[in-house]
């Protein structure tokens, strides 16, 4: 399937050497166009930014199915260049946006990775995850491999703006950072749980435990993140929505399956010399930083459950004290968060407010809009220079969700960060 991302326009004045050149891209393209799942256009900017649409591999689903897929080498811009923005949405075989009343999209994260080379068919081949592969997460704090990823959300993705302002990027595709003997990949990591005809969709969607077809032998198999058995006091999140799991069904309930694919845009431009790189942070209100020496150790859960209580009215309050150890400028930041989040707001040491992402829910049946979900978070664009978080502070993440029993509950806060703000884009 090919989406035109937008059409390029040119003004009366152009000579003919101008329109030649054009032609020859716009053939370029349509030639793209019949062998490819994507088309490539350069929008009618002074800054050059280019854009493509890209369908990943099809997922079948079928009512009250879990599907948690792992995409390996998917489309994606190709040479040195800086990402402006990763937008992202489910769509069903005839690209139209799919509702999260029918599939959920818990998460989908965006993962890099480096690949050798000359393990590339057999990786291909046997999509073995281990071999030949080193992955590169973000500049995050979390321990070990936890939250990598460099673009995620979930069912707040089509609200939420990834649009990262100018002449700031991230920066990928550098040949001089990529190990001689591999090439740089990614892949998405993805949740989507279908919920037609569920007996509770809300709870479906929070992966409560006692509303999947767990296993008899569940609790004596299944290792948290710290490696050890779960305990049967977890009664929802993450370990309870795995591959292939049902949902129970309304009785009677019938449906058919389907093939559901993700649509992502990207938007992009050439890495040069008036390119501002930005590093990339996640940090998690689960987090729990102890200190050994010297040494930093980091907890994060990932998620959380917020027990029952019948007699306090004040929302449930997370919070992490999360030490940067490296800081910078301030450039954008937003949240990952799941249904009943109030607001998360990031302090800084001497308790400034940072950022505060605000929640977006739904009041209609379209995509994009559904009634009482989610559908987008809030994002800050500080001016640029004007938020500068120092080496070493100490954070505070503040995440509020009503306070009614949930599973499955994210605090996600995610930053962009530059080192250095040139004199010409200050702008306070």
């Amino acid at each position: 399937m090919i989406i035109i991302m937008s059409p390029l326009y040119f003004c009366s004045t152009v000579n003919m050497a101008t329109i030649t050149k054009v032609a020859m891209f716009l053939l370029s393209i349509m030639m793209l166009l019949f062998n490819a799942t994507h088309s490539v256009i350069l929008e009618p900017d002074e800054n050059h930014i280019k854009s493509a649409t890209f369908f990943s591999k099809e997922i079948e689903v079928g009512p009250g199915k879990v599907a948690v897929k792992t995409l390996l080498d998917i489309d994606f811009p190709k040479g040195h260049i800086g990402i402006k923005s990763f937008d992202v949405e489910v769509v069903d075989e005839d690209g139209n946006s799919v509702p999260l009343y029918e599939a959920y999209l818990h998460h989908w994260f965006a993962v890099k990775y480096i690949e050798n080379i000359t393990m590339s068919h057999y990786i291909k081949e046997t999509q073995d995850l281990h071999d030949g592969i080193e992955y590169e997460r973000n500049d995050g704090a979390c321990q070990g491999f936890l939250l990598p990823h460099y673009w995620g959300l979930g069912g707040e993705s089509r609200g939420t703006s990834s649009n990262l302002p100018d002449p700031f990027a991230v920066e990928v595709g550098n040949p001089t950072k990529i190990k001689n003997g591999f090439k740089e990949k990614w892949l998405f990591s993805i949740m989507v749980i279908d919920t037609r005809g569920t007996h509770d969709r809300k709870g479906c969607t929070e992966c409560r435990c006692k509303l999947l077809n767990i296993p008899k032998d569940f609790y004596n198999v299944t290792t948290g993140i710290d490696g050890q058995l779960l305990s049967r006091n977890y009664k929802g999140g993450l370990f309870c929505c795995q591959d292939n799991l049902q949902c129970k069904l309304r009785n009677g309930f019938r449906g058919p399956t389907r093939k559901l694919s993700l649509k992502y845009k990207l938007r992009w431009v050439d890495w040069d010399e008036h390119q501002v790189p930005l590093k990339f942070y996640i940090l998690d209100s689960t987090d729990r930083v102890t200190l050994n020496g010297s040494t930093l150790t980091h907890d994060c859960q990932a998620e959380y459950t917020i027990p029952r209580n019948h007699y306090i009215d004040s929302p449930h309050v997370k919070k992490a004290n999360i030490p940067m150890t490296k800081g910078g400028y301030l450039i954008y930041g937003t949240t990952h968060m799941h249904t009943s989040v109030v607001n998360v707001t990031l302090y800084g040491q001497d308790g400034r407010v940072l950022c505060t992402s605000i929640p977006k829910y739904g009041t209609g049946k379209e995509a994009g809009n559904e009634n009482d979900y989610l559908v987008g978070m809030s994002v800050c664009y500080p001016n640029p220079g004007s938020i500068k978080i120092k080496d070493g502070e100490i954070l505070t993440l503040e995440s509020i969700y009503e306070n009614k029993f949930r599973t499955g509950a994210m605090g996600h806060f995610y930053i962009y960060l530059t080192e250095q703000i040139r004199n010409k884009d200050l702008k306070f």
